[in-house]
């Protein structure tokens, strides 16, 4: 992962309930995502829900710089929260993030 020439660093992570958790996994990320806007470095911190998929779950975060993402990966909070969310979702955490990299058009 690179930062952008003005170094900050953007997130699009995607995550599924486990089937008949879905409610319980927006309850769950409603709260954790509240948190995090508050976090060092925090730029943006928005959930979403899939439309036409229920359950489905995208978060896009971006962060001054790779220093403020990885404060908030280590929060004290994150080793409470890490495990409740995989009881509720499918799959892993890593499996759904990817790092996005802008780019424009030459002019």
């Amino acid at each position: 992962m690179t930062a952008t020439s003005n170094q900050y660093v953007t997130v699009l992570w995607e995550a599924r309930a486990k089937p008949g958790r879905e409610a319980d996994m927006k309850a769950f990320m409603t709260e954790a995502v509240t948190a995090s806007r508050f976090d060092a470095g925090n730029i943006d911190y928005e959930a979403h829900e899939v439309e036409g998929q229920p359950g489905t779950f995208v978060i896009f975060e971006r962060w001054q710089n790779r220093a403020a993402l990885d404060g908030h990966l280590h929060a004290p909070r994150m080793q409470e929260l890490v495990p409740q969310l995989l009881d509720l979702m499918d799959g892993s955490i890593e499996d759904g993030i990817r790092f996005l990299q802008p780019f424009r058009p030459a002019r």
